[in-house]
């Protein structure tokens, strides 16, 4: 570990020959934040401060972040978390991962005019509180104003001035007051007819009346049945058993470099017709300068195999062949932890029960692309009872494999010339670390001051270190440009 340390600072300064020999005042990279060392006055004071990301950085590595160099020893694996938090910080989501789309749209004009002209739809996708608020209200409404114009006919016939007349015959029967007016009201609209007050041939406008408000107590509980089941039965809640892997990989198979992921339904129930697409947003610069931010390249899930129509009784892994149409062609892994591009995998089917269309959604930033794994095995078959098992436990899980550390035009190229790649990474993460991001950002933000309260010795932080070559990182040349980036420093004059 000191060997490794003393061999840094001399690439980096040239030879050292006492413990408090001077040398430039550095400015350190902290996870894509400049420290301003000009304050530590010795080589002591810089080694501990070194030594303490060194250390945490591999030991981020025990955890499965980083990966070693291939027996050669070649570049490390780049260093995942520091870089996934670095693209997080960068670029947020577009699409979340339960599939909602994090867009706001501003200045439209005419708008709620537009919205009104679809009310049915407006209706549909606005909240549970404020269609059942609509509906209360509406109703209510309707029940007050139908009851003032009753009131109003009776009063214009004199039916209030003759109320106990026997020989009086009435509009409406029984109608005293406003009160009995709204009660009548509400009898009418919903056909509940309690016998007590009812309309007369004395008054045709009663009659016209009454026709009136049947039909449209009629309509409105049509349109409020109606939005119910539309809002009950929306395919949208059946993507909600609909599962996406957490995170994606990058893997040799059948001789190429692909692009992996995971879809599963929890449902016995299938989606029929399922078929699945991507896309990569990404920044794009045309030939004439334009910049186009979010600009959205096709990614091939075997639409012309077939391979992208899936059937869904069990999961199923999909692929993406990185070939020279790909955008992910001239991806190196330390490329691709440092662009900024959002994949968007879309899943659409149609819902066996109910024969309409769902869609669900995901989507997966440079952090979540894990270089050299694959997925973990879920069906078993199970002898006692002669049945598949399907462990949705490990669903999200991956597997380290050996895989070049080129991209996949290199090796294209390689591979056309005969020659092998020298270089293979097998890093090994854990998936739930994905969830462990945000946690790690805050760690990475903390004081200089509580450095000696982190610090291990030496044996335990050989312990800790896991790579697939521990030779690898026994010389600066070794140590790969993911180290470098915690030990780049500016000369100052």
């Amino acid at each position: 570990m000191q060997a490794v340390l003393n061999q840094i600072m001399e690439t980096s300064y040239g030879p050292m020959n006492g413990p408090t020999a001077s040398m430039p005042e550095p400015d350190l990279l902290d996870n894509g934040k400049v420290v301003d060392t000009s304050k530590r006055e010795s080589k002591d004071s810089f080694m501990e401060y070194a030594q303490r990301h060194v250390r945490k950085t591999i030991s981020n590595s025990s955890r499965g972040v980083v990966g070693g160099g291939g027996a050669g020893g070649g570049a490390q694996g780049p260093n995942r978390r520091a870089n996934a938090n670095f693209s997080k910080r960068m670029r947020r989501r577009l699409v979340y991962k339960n599939g909602e789309v994090n867009i706001t749209q501003t200045n439209i004009r005419k708008r709620r005019r537009r919205y009104l002209a679809d009310i049915f739809t407006t209706l549909v996708d606005i909240k549970w509180r404020y269609n059942l608020m609509l509906f209360a209200m509406a109703f209510t409404l309707s029940w007050l104003i139908f009851a003032l114009i009753w009131w109003l006919v009776c009063f214009s016939h004199g039916d209030l001035d003759n109320v106990g007349n026997q020989s009086w015959r009435p509009c409406v029967m029984e109608i005293k007051s406003f009160t009995s007016a709204l009660l009548f009201s509400i009898e009418t609209q919903h056909t509940i007819g309690y016998g007590f007050r009812h309309t007369t041939e004395e008054c045709p406008e009663a009659i016209v009346l009454m026709m009136f408000q049947s039909c449209f107590g009629v309509i409105c509980q049509a349109l409020m049945t109606g939005i119910v089941f539309a809002k009950l039965s929306r395919p949208k809640k059946r993507a909600e058993t609909l599962m996406f892997s957490k995170s994606a990989c990058i893997c040799k198979q059948d001789g190429d470099m692909c692009l992996l992921l995971r879809v599963g339904d929890m449902r016995k129930s299938q989606i029929v017709e399922a078929h699945i697409r991507a896309v990569l947003i990404k920044k794009k610069i045309t030939k004439e300068g334009d910049v186009l931010p979010l600009y959205q390249f096709d990614v091939d899930l075997g639409f012309g195999e077939g391979r992208d129509r899936l059937f869904l009784v069990w999961p199923v892994i999909i692929v993406h062949k990185i070939d020279h149409d790909s955008p992910f062609w001239e991806l190196s892994p330390e490329d691709l932890y440092r662009e900024q591009f959002e994949l968007i995998v879309i899943l659409e089917g149609i819902v066996e029960s109910t024969g309409m269309t769902t869609q669900a959604r995901s989507s997966y930033l440079p952090g979540e692309v894990l270089w050299g794994h694959r997925f973990e095995r879920l069906v078993t078959f199970q002898k006692e009872n002669g049945q598949y098992q399907i462990d949705f436990s490990r669903f999200h899980n991956t597997i380290p494999v050996d895989t070049p550390t080129c991209s996949a035009k290199e090796l294209a190229e390689m591979t056309a010339a005969g020659q092998t790649p020298d270089q293979t990474f097998c890093a090994t993460r854990n998936p739930d670390d994905l969830e462990d991001e945000e946690e790690d950002e805050e760690e990475d933000n903390t004081s200089l001051a509580s450095k000696s309260d982190r610090s291990m010795d030496s044996d335990a932080f050989e312990e800790e270190t896991t790579f697939c070559n521990k030779s690898s990182i026994t010389s600066p040349v070794n140590v790969g440009p993911q180290w470098r980036n915690f030990f780049k420093v500016e000369e100052f004059d």
